[in-house]
């Protein structure tokens, strides 16, 4: 039976093996020692009258607590509710009014948060994890060293009973709880330490917030299902990731292109001992080529990742040669999971055509919590997510990501993909940074306007961008201008802020306007 108590399963059969290196204090756990603490967390709820099905949410930085925390719902059959501690209160005062929390675990430092929580929503335990936090909170630590954890027993869970409820972002209206049952959570560990190729000898940190689901969903449970060692850091320190990756040999690293970008101009990058590092992988946004090419000379090999919240955030595969050789290729889908790329009319597009990603497997969510309209559209009769991503195939099976269906623009009644030109942007040894809007058009409809970042001390301009991009393109997808700037908007995930392009490039225009 699939479910999610990866730790438990892994400390039976690994229990002197490192688990978790904190990197803040340097405490080493081994699997036997995390899994006590978890199986601790989980008594202190139980003897709290919180039951299977309970949801609580977890409020804190990246913390063994949070990890603690994590794992007990596996245990449990609590349903573990991750929060942004970045937003308000008032941000996440719909959170805990949707998924119904009758528990919240919490830092000290979010204190003022959660009794603004608590005046507006009644929740009703609270438990402070470092300290007394809030009247009336239930001091965690010393719970924790006052239950007799020989005493738990692991509630049996089946394979779709709900592990977590992880929030989208919301950026097209309120964000929408996806439900992960225990048979994804097991499912992305297992397919991810087979797929990628993991091994029991790797360590890899965590620079990512543990409330997303790359940060849980990527190394957290696959390195705990193949025996290896997340090394956890608090935040994100530039400095502090590569002394820590140089002290503990660590071989792996996810990120997004903007923390990659930060660690290379941090002034460590130069004399690091990479030595120990395999691979890299990177997603969220495609990864500019001086990066690359920055990281290569020091030997590392980048691979391109992709997922979803709803389908697990890896879901396909590829080795270093391949990475090499299919530059911008997400790879090919795990194993068990079923890839396929729909037309408008809701037929698969041939080879070669852009169509829209819609993936089928063990790995794909319940759907959305409180939400049978967001479900129902996203999850079809046979169970296949549709991603909203727009996609093609080569010849041999690999996968390229070719946009949003909402970025999509229509040039003259040809669909046209930013995504597609900008990865050929960023192919450009002088270009830093590209993002590509649709804007209205007399005569096309619409047309593409390119927003560019040059690297610093490269000349580069229009002309020549748009002659390098004629021979790789279409002529109906060369954007009829590139606006230049210093820096793309971007969130804290690396995601270009697109709106904002396009409210820039309505001002640009405004002003030229107002000039003639």
């Amino acid at each position: 039976m699939i479910a999610g108590d990866i730790l438990g399963e892994r400390a039976r059969l690994s229990p002197e093996k490192t688990a978790l290196i904190y990197i803040p204090t340097g405490e080493r756990l081994s699997y036997a020692e995390l899994n006590e603490r978890s199986v601790r967390c989980a008594q202190v709820w139980m003897e709290s009258g919180i039951e299977k099905g309970t949801r609580v949410g977890i409020l804190t930085q990246n913390c063994i607590e949070f990890i603690e925390a994590f794992y007990a719902a596996g245990k449990t059959g609590v349903i573990a509710v991750p929060l942004n501690p970045r937003q308000t209160a008032r941000e996440l005062e719909y959170v805990v009014r949707d998924a119904g929390l009758a528990a919240l675990m919490y830092e000290s430092g979010y204190a003022e948060t959660v009794a603004e929580l608590r005046r507006c929503t009644g929740i009703e335990k609270l438990f402070c994890v470092d300290g007394k936090g809030v009247a009336g909170s239930i001091e965690y630590r010393n719970a924790c060293a006052s239950v007799d954890p020989k005493r738990f027993h692991r509630v049996r869970c089946v394979p779709e009973d709900p592990y977590c409820l992880l929030y989208t972002s919301g950026t097209t209206g309120k964000p929408k709880g996806v439900i992960i049952p225990h048979r994804m959570v097991a499912w992305n560990a297992y397919n991810t330490a087979l797929c990628w190729q993991l091994r029991e000898d790797d360590v890899a940190p965590i620079v990512t917030p543990l409330c997303h689901a790359g940060g849980v969903g990527v190394f957290l449970t696959s390195m705990c299902a193949i025996g290896g060692t997340v090394a956890l850091h608090r935040g994100f320190d530039a400095g502090e990731i590569w002394r820590a990756v140089e002290r503990e040999r660590c071989t792996l690293m996810m990120a997004v292109p903007t923390i990659y970008k930060i660690l290379l101009e941090d002034k460590t990058f130069t004399a690091v001992d990479m030595s120990s590092l395999r691979w890299f992988i990177s997603g969220g946004a495609p990864l500019p080529l001086y990066i690359i090419e920055a990281y290569q000379r020091r030997g590392i090999t980048f691979r391109q990742g992709y997922g979803l919240t709803e389908v697990g955030v890896n879901c396909f595969a590829m080795n270093d040669e391949e990475s090499r050789r299919k530059p911008g290729s997400i790879g090919k889908p795990f194993m068990y999971t079923e890839a396929k790329l729909i037309g408008a009319g809701g037929g698969e597009v041939p080879e070669g055509e852009v169509g829209e990603l819609c993936l089928h497997g063990p790995h794909v969510c319940r759907g959305y919590w409180n939400n049978p309209e967001a479900t129902a559209s996203a999850l079809d009769g046979e169970g296949w997510f549709h991603t909203g991503d727009k996609a093609r195939r080569d010849a041999e099976g690999f996968f390229y990501i070719a946009g949003r269906s909402k970025d999509m623009f229509i040039s003259g009644g040809v669909n046209v993909y930013p995504a597609e030109i900008e990865a050929e942007l960023l192919l450009h040894p002088s270009v830093q940074d590209a993002a590509v809007i649709g804007v209205p058009h007399e005569k096309w409809g619409e047309v593409g306007i390119a927003f560019v970042a040059i690297r610093p001390g490269v000349d580069a301009n229009a002309v020549a961008l748009a002659e390098y991009l004629s021979g790789r393109l279409a002529k109906y997808k060369i954007p009829r201008e590139f606006i230049f700037l210093d820096a793309l908007p971007r969130t804290p995930y690396g995601k270009v802020i697109k709106p904002k392009l396009h409210e820039m490039y309505a001002g640009r225009k405004s002003t030229t306007n107002n000039a003639s």
